[in-house]
């Protein structure tokens, strides 16, 4: 939810008094059968969507029977402690842990910056061996507008990512805000996770801001097969998308749009 909080505002040589909404910000302890794995910057709301979504791109689940139970644990600011969500998994000596180091604090800005070494960023899944789906410009050019009026509170803060989940015809399967792009990202494989509809038949993955490697990476992991983004994408994040045999569309406005990979699945 937005904070308000007091402001000057000036206009010209003028300034008053007023208030404005801020982007609420706050730390998340994701703690998995017992033990604290990472400590995350992000906005609070829907964390089991961040937390299923962050253990399922780094392979520590692979279904929603994986998930025994989870408990959010809230604490008021006064305490100084980030809220908590616990995640108890089942058999979980036969979850994958391949990778798994990021027990230490990451930001809501970017969550490779948590990753200890670049192996650890290696996809251990095969690229996306389907051709489809096979999706037309306009309906591509639709999906911002559609997640932009999807979005609750960035109207009111200027100050939230947003990802959506479309099916090839662009309608909305789900859509999260949140401070950082990842996070959002997270939120909707979390839902798609839960929801058993992973990997997403002929799904698009669309996203505010730049499109970074670990987008790439969290898309390839969950199967979606063509990922938008309304700005750039980095190096890194074509070169995965290329591996990853991942449709990769950049700068989606308005009627124009840039295609950086696989361009077939994107027709007339």
């Amino acid at each position: 939810m937005p904070r308000q909080i007091p402001i000057v505002r000036w206009k010209g040589p003028v300034f008053e008094q007023d208030v404005d909404l801020t982007a609420d910000e706050a730390p998340l302890t994701i703690v998995v059968n017992s033990e604290a794995v990472t400590l995350t910057m992000r906005s609070p709301g829907n964390d089991k969507y961040l937390a299923l979504g962050l253990l399922y791109a780094e392979g520590l689940i692979r279904y929603a029977e994986d998930i025994a139970s989870t408990e959010l644990i809230e604490h008021t600011r006064l305490m100084g402690e980030p809220d908590r969500i616990c995640i108890e998994l089942r058999d979980a000596a036969e979850i994958p842990r391949s990778g798994w180091e990021r027990r230490f604090p990451s930001t809501s800005s970017c969550g490779v910056c948590g990753k200890t070494d670049t192996q650890s960023l290696d996809c251990l899944i095969a690229p996306i061996s389907s051709p489809l789906p096979e999706v037309t410009a306009s309906v591509l050019y639709t999906l911002p507008g559609k997640m932009r009026d999807a979005q609750r509170d960035f109207g009111t803060t200027g100050g939230l990512h947003a990802a959506a989940l479309f099916t090839d015809a662009g309608e909305i399967l789900c859509v999260h805000e949140d401070i950082g792009r990842h996070n959002a990202v997270d939120k909707v494989i979390g839902e798609a996770l839960e929801r058993k509809c992973l990997p997403p038949v002929g799904a698009v993955l669309m996203t505010s801001g730049r499109s970074s490697f670990e987008i790439i990476q969290k898309a390839a992991v969950a199967g979606i097969p063509i990922v938008c983004a309304v700005s750039a994408p980095s190096s890194l994040a074509v070169r995965l998308a290329h591996d990853m045999n991942i449709t990769l569309v950049g700068f989606l406005r308005g009627d124009t749009m840039n295609v950086y990979s696989c361009p077939s699945r994107i027709v007339v």
